[in-house]
């Protein structure tokens, strides 16, 4: 079977030298610059179902325990993997046609997003809670479909060598959203009310569709050839009992849009995938952990809301942005393992940081003196370039992973066990707080970090191997 995706150990070995000016230059390109903008889109969405949809919801009196159930809002986005192969492979009349395949279900996205949010501003949480609850829910659920789509066209508008930059791109447009949605939105709401707030935010989606629009196609096998690979790698794998062409429609579609994408990356890496995805789900579970104790522990060393909001939000999105950019220069100028192993480096390093100030605050606590900002902006500041450098770089990893002809599931599923070991992680961090003390609490999040150091050298031998490339033929 011919496939359309580089192993990981083919992109770093052929990736062409470049001039520090030719790997900054790259933040010029046209896919670039729209990436950013889609990922304002992506961004965008997410506060307005969570935090800022709740901060509206309390400040008008709704009951806590209603607040509470809206969280079930977000389960949308961690099962968007189940819908992804339908993304994968079906075309909308005349949109696809006009669009392509993944900007259509982009512009579908944007617009069911923007529906939700102007059905949400007109309506009154007091009278209509159930309401408000559905359009949230068609807000997060066009959200996520965007999202499947939009990861797909990053992967698939350019070559591997630049997904570091397209990932730095898309974080600042998120990150960017995320501001928008969140501190402005709170904004607007105090200056005016929560209604215009919604309306105003879905009027920006309206840049985002023009975006869309701006966007170039991507470039996608033909529904033939594609069936041949899936025909013949169903043959050698699964056995000509299971030839696809003998098969009636739907298993064919089955087959080929749901097993293919997992038949083809274990094909593809042999039982070397076994490891990668180990290494997965292991990459993020120091930073995730930490996140989770992050406010709580500002707070209880004595930090204002306003220092937390100025030193820990708003001056850390700006690190996390130069964190970004440097990553995107540095793949495109070494490709994506040096930069995955520096990430992995710095995120376990500056959870230790954390506990430096843990105990340099217990000394300040003790003798009656006011927490020093600049401990809490040297420590956030490394913290967030290190978010910034090992997400970018792990972004590129994964985007490198993935099969042209599967794109949007292979990278659903791949997001989904990114941050899923992490998550159930963090459940304990509070217990481990009140057990032991910050202090030791974020040296075993350091602690969790060391796996994905090692497993990145592992990475690193395996791809100075010689690999088969797409022609079967060793380098």
């Amino acid at each position: 079977m011919t496939s359309s995706s580089h192993t990981p150990a083919q992109q770093d070995t052929t990736a062409p030298v470049r001039s520090w000016r030719e790997a900054l230059l790259v933040y010029t390109k046209k896919p670039v610059m729209v990436i950013a903008l889609l990922g304002f889109s992506a961004g965008l969405p997410f506060l307005l179902v969570f935090s800022t949809l709740t901060a509206w919801l309390a400040d008008v009196g709704v009951e806590k325990t209603a607040i509470g159930f809206f969280a079930w809002v977000g389960l949308t986005y961690s099962i968007k993997v189940f819908w992804a192969p339908v993304i994968d492979r079906l075309k909308i009349p005349l949109l696809s046609r006009w669009l392509g395949l993944r900007r259509s279900w982009i512009l579908v996205g944007q617009i069911g997003i923007a529906s939700g949010l102007v059905l949400m501003s007109g309506l009154n949480p007091h009278e209509s809670l159930l309401l408000i609850a559905l359009a949230a829910l068609l807000v997060a659920f066009s959200s996520a479909t965007q999202d499947i789509s939009l990861d797909a066209y990053r992967i698939e508008i350019v070559d591997d060598n630049f997904q570091g930059a397209m990932a730095a791109a898309y974080i600042f447009g998120y990150r960017l959203a995320l501001l928008v949605a969140g501190g402005g939105a709170l904004l607007i709401a105090g200056a005016v009310d929560w209604p215009l707030t919604y309306l105003t935010m879905a009027c920006l989606m309206l840049m985002a569709m023009l975006a869309t629009l701006w966007a170039d196609p991507t470039q996608q096998k033909s529904e033939q050839h594609r069936a041949e690979d899936e025909a013949e790698m169903v043959d050698r794998i699964m056995g000509k009992s299971m030839h696809l062409n003998h098969r009636p429609r739907w298993q064919r579609w089955w087959l080929g849009a749901v097993v293919c994408p997992f038949l083809d990356f274990f094909q593809r890496n042999g039982k070397f995938a076994l490891f990668i995805l180990a290494f997965i789900a292991v990459y993020r579970i120091s930073d995730i952990t930490m996140g989770a104790m992050a406010n709580p522990f500002y707070l209880d060393l004595g930090y204002s809301k306003f220092d937390i909001g100025t030193v820990a939000k708003f001056s850390g999105f700006f690190v996390t942005m130069l964190g970004a950019f440097l990553c995107g220069v540095f793949v495109v100028k070494w490709g994506v393992m040096k930069p995955l192993m520096l990430g992995a480096i710095l995120v376990a390093s500056t959870n230790l940081l954390f506990a430096v100030l843990a105990l340099v605050s217990e000394i300040d606590q003790q003798q009656l003196v006011t927490p020093s900002l600049t401990w809490l902006a040297v420590v956030v500041g490394a913290d967030n370039l290190a978010a910034g450098i090992s997400n970018t770089a792990f972004v590129a990893y994964l985007s490198s992973l993935t099969n042209r002809s599967y794109t949007a599931t292979q990278y659903a599923l791949f997001s989904s066990l990114m941050t899923l070991p992490g998550k159930f992680i963090s459940g304990f961090s509070g217990w481990v707080v009140d057990s032991a003390g910050y202090t030791e609490f974020f040296i075993l999040a350091s602690g969790l970090g060391l796996p994905a150091i090692a497993l990145v050298v592992v990475l690193m031998w395996h791809e100075r191997k010689p690999m088969p490339d797409k022609e079967g033929v060793t380098r």
